[in-house]
């Protein structure tokens, strides 16, 4: 029996009340649900699960329904529980999961412990009351993988277990329980369940060996609506209090209209547009791409400018390589303004241990005639470069490379940048092994030459 005034448009909305079971509270709306039509059909489907372990329908139980809504979902078991609308099994599995919400938290702060101790008292099935007795003591170790049809196989009639001080229990979670006045914690249900002997309005009796399929609401006849409370607390009338009229000495909100147009903000403004500022995007630049003409000689006129703009300018000895490789012409520029600094024997060390291509010695031969070069590091590099030759793989790159390093070296000897003297032994046997190249024979031809000319 449904009063008229539970699903009536016209009823206003009371005010948000809290439902109480024991020590656990969740605000709801008087005869709004606790529960959608879907999540209602998912619990009813897990109390149905008689074949699978209880550990098994817990996690789906807790997959299905999340931390915040699982007390509220502990109160519709009740009601059910209560209405006697679940079968033996579904029972069952409804009071496993009223104790496994709260299996972490002691007796006292358990919610659910009066309707467990009241079914102890009134339950005739034996099964039932022994199944309820193990959660007020300790349950075994075993029944989180036993199913219902496990523990139903499993009992045996002739063990009744002794039933203990239930007032003793009922005290202690009274003394634990939060306290909660009468009104708030009384309610009635909004909906009367005929309990009369008459056909008409008996609902068919299921065996718990009889699986049930989809809509088991809908064969209980049970809506959402049902399972919740109606207070007996009266609903406060709580008006919005109106706007008052503003006083002539009151300032007035504005409200813009939306016709007005964005702000057009200058990005332009506090930027630095210092020439300083602009080599240092460009050196940036000029590490990752080469730079067309037109910005290198932005590059050039700022160093000229201004000589100590190469210490601001970005460059540090870990991109030297990249600017190599990329702008050649900007990496000698920066490293000839940078000989009279102590920094420059850290360019040095990462020029000479840089792998060896066309654009370093280009590098190294400006630099070279361009200022003295230390003679450590010249030696250092050439060596380097012979090493590189005899050590790549690649025949093709590799005569390449041999080509490359006897016109640097040859380039050196005309210049007199290097004593051969020094090195007139490595460069050799380098021009023997390579005597094949064309460029490696004239290198030795001259090495010779040199040689006879000593007196």
């Amino acid at each position: 029996l449904k009063p008229s005034w539970l699903t009536s448009p016209d009823q206003p909305t009371p005010s948000t009340r809290r439902f109480c079971l024991g020590a656990g509270c969740v605000h709801i709306r008087p005869w709004g649900r606790m529960l959608s039509q879907n999540e209602l059909d998912t619990l009813l489907g897990l109390l149905k699960e008689s074949n699978k372990p209880f550990e098994n329908i817990a996690q789906s139980f807790y997959r299905s329904f999340p931390k915040p809504e699982q007390f509220k979902v502990g109160c519709i078991i009740c009601m059910l529980l209560q209405d006697e609308l679940l079968t033996r099994t579904q029972r069952l599995v409804g009071f496993y999961l009223l104790y496994d919400i709260y299996r972490n938290e002691t007796l006292p702060t358990t919610p659910f412990v009066p309707i467990v101790l009241d079914t102890v008292e009134q339950t005739k099935d034996a099964v039932e009351r022994n199944f309820l007795l193990q959660f007020l003591t300790s349950p075994p170790k075993e029944l989180p993988k036993q199913s219902i049809r496990d523990l139903l196989a499993s009992h045996d009639p002739t063990d009744v277990p002794a039933i203990p001080d239930l007032d003793a229990f009922r005290r202690m979670h009274q003394e634990g329980a939060p306290q909660v006045s009468a009104g708030a914690s009384t309610g009635m249900r909004p909906t009367i369940r005929d309990r009369s002997g008459e056909a008409h309005w008996v609902q068919p009796v299921v065996s718990d060996d009889v699986e049930q399929g989809d809509g088991d609401a809908a064969r209980l006849d049970l809506t959402p609506e049902e399972l919740t409370l109606l207070p007996y607390e009266p609903a406060w009338c709580r008006p919005v209090p109106p706007v008052l009229e503003a006083a002539a000495d009151e300032l007035f909100w504005l409200n813009a209209p939306h016709i007005l147009c964005e702000p057009m903000w200058d990005y332009t403004m506090c930027a630095d547009t210092s020439l300083g500022s602009e080599v240092r995007e460009l050196i940036a630049k000029a590490v990752k791409a080469p730079l067309p003409s037109s910005q290198q000689q932005v590059i050039f006129s700022g160093l000229e400018q201004d000589a100590k703009l190469v210490y601001h300018c970005g460059l540090t000895p870990r991109k030297l390589p990249d600017l190599v490789e990329n702008n050649p012409a900007i990496a000698i520029e920066v490293l000839l303004k940078l000989m009279s600094s102590s920094q420059i024997t850290g360019y040095f060390s990462v020029l000479v241990n840089m792998e060896m291509s066309l654009h370093s010695m280009e590098v190294v031969n400006r630099l070279t005639t361009a200022v003295d070069l230390p003679t450590e590091f010249v030696h250092l590099y050439i060596s380097n470069c012979i090493s590189s030759c005899e050590n790549i793989k690649d025949k093709y790159m590799q005569n390449r490379l041999v080509r490359l390093v006897c016109v640097f070296l040859q380039s050196l000897i005309r210049n007199k940048i290097i004593n051969v003297q020094d090195l007139f032994i490595e460069v050799q046997a380098f021009c023997i092994e390579f005597s094949r190249i064309r460029e490696a024979a004239s290198l030795f031809r001259l090495l010779k030459t040199l040689e006879h000319q000593q007196p």
